[in-house]
């Protein structure tokens, strides 16, 4: 295997720079003076940044292209063997690696490599505890898996013993990292078109604390069924979280101001600790998410002032509760939720927000999860006043025939609710136009395109 070491620059070449990860570890790679080349189908304002800071993109993948000068290839899980790029770097036996793999070989290179698990919240905890290292002046090399105003994108490069990163269970990708401590928020069914079961995603978590070395850390959320199981292989220091009474970081006195945003007492080890935390974000569920970093940082040593301050600091990410504007007095948000726990705690959320009628318009994301977690959805997304379904975002899977948003929306109706479904974003527009009052909260929801139809109505 490979081995990357940051301190001996040389010459990589990535295929599909362009993504958000690829992009950003590309930008790691040149500030870290390595000579950085990559392909792409297409330009894009992501490419055409690198293109700005001088590394060397070419449009289209030809073979051509696989140049005796290059030492390692990264490349992304879509990029399959019969890519002429791919089989070129074979033919001519250049080094390659996956995108999870490249990214283990990069936490090799800090002493505390950090990876932030669980199925939902990774995104939102890796932003709280990057401006807790911020506040802190910690210096960190932060990536994460949305854009974030602290860094101004996806992509921090630090010059500090410390690296921060998402850690995805998909296709066992995080099996793949190094990390020195790990926070694992939860455990839930999904991903179903590649995990067997809830058992085999939890075996997977198994794996992933398994990687930890026995001075390693590990913070968990204590209201994970049978959390021990998750760590029982692991031998070094375990921090748990949540609002079990058990947990060693817990909150009480929970209240929300006029935006719904959070306010909390932390309690350590079922004792108040006197210090008031506030969350410029919204929901219950940050409030875990908000537990699990500060955990964390108070075992790094960090002041609670800073922890505060760096937790007051953060206020979201995008399609994270994302407050876009209003049209004719409706509040439009957008929302990355696409599986029935993170509905329900948008949902939930949404309800100390100022409203008078709450509207979701949702997209399905995939047709597996869509029949897996069917009934699930609809009890879900019945905790919104009026619910629009759009047809089902297909992403990396293909129309089996036997799933589509008619089939949700029949599940919706036998609970009761008024649903709607419209095969086009320009008949939905249409709809809302005439439908939502001034004083409504309309939420695009899912991890699809929805995000198009409130900037469309903001356009208006």
């Amino acid at each position: 295997m490979y081995q990357i070491n940051l301190n001996k620059p040389c010459t990589v070449y990535f295929i599909g720079i362009g993504g958000i990860s690829m992009s950003g570890f590309a930008q790691l790679f040149h500030e870290n003076g390595f000579t950085v080349k990559g392909s792409d189908s297409q330009e894009s304002k992501i490419t055409q940044h690198l293109t700005s800071l001088g590394i060397h993109i070419i449009y289209g993948q030809n073979a051509e292209n696989i140049t005796n000068d290059i030492d390692f290839i990264v490349y992304t899980a879509a990029i399959h063997p019969d890519n002429p790029e791919f089989a070129e770097a074979k033919r001519k036996q250049i080094p390659m690696m996956e995108r999870a793999v490249m990214v283990g070989q990069v936490m090799k290179n800090y002493k505390n490599a950090i990876g932030i698990s669980g199925t939902h919240g990774k995104t939102t905890t890796t932003s709280m505890l990057s401006h807790i290292f911020l506040s802190a002046k910690k210096d960190p090399t932060i990536s994460v898996g949305g854009i974030l105003d602290a860094i101004k994108g996806n992509i921090r490069i630090g010059h500090s013993e410390h690296f921060i990163t998402e850690a995805c269970e998909y296709t066992n990708s995080f099996l793949k990292f190094f990390p020195t401590a790990e926070i694992i928020l939860n455990i839930d069914a999904d991903h179903l078109d590649f995990f067997k079961d809830i058992d085999d995603i939890r075996h997977s978590f198994r794996e992933y604390a398994k990687l930890l070395p026995e001075d390693g850390v590990l913070v968990i959320n204590s209201e994970i069924p049978k959390y021990e199981e998750i760590i029982e292989e692991f031998s070094g220091k375990v921090i748990t979280f949540g609002f079990d009474e058990n947990a060693e970081y817990s909150a009480a006195d929970i209240s929300f101001d006029e935006n719904g945003c959070v306010d909390f007492e932390l309690l350590h080890n079922g004792t108040k600790t006197g210090d008031s935390i506030h969350l410029n974000v919204i929901g219950i569920h940050n409030i875990s998410n908000a537990l699990s970093t500060i955990a964390l940082s108070l075992y790094y040593d960090i002041p609670m002032e800073q922890i505060k301050n760096g937790l007051a600091s953060f206020s979201g990410t995008e399609r994270r509760f994302e407050v876009k504007g209003s049209f004719q007095g409706v509040t439009i948000v957008d929302d990355y939720a696409h599986h029935p726990t993170e509905i329900e705690a948008t949902l939930q959320a949404a309800q100390k927000y100022p409203h008078r009628h709450l509207w979701c318009v949702f997209q399905p994301h995939t047709y597996s999860r869509t029949r897996a977690l069917l009934k699930e959805f609809a009890k879900t997304l019945a905790l919104a006043d009026n619910i629009i379904l759009t047809d089902i975002y297909a992403a990396r899977e293909t129309d089996p025939g036997d799933i589509s948003s008619h089939t949700l929306q029949e599940e919706i109706k036998k609970l009761g609710k008024d649903v709607y479904y419209f095969s086009s974003f320009e008949e939905i527009e249409k709809f809302l136009i005439k439908n939502c009052t001034n004083g409504d909260l309309l939420i695009t929801m899912g991890a699809g395109n929805v995000v198009n139809i409130g900037e469309s109505l903001l356009q208006k």
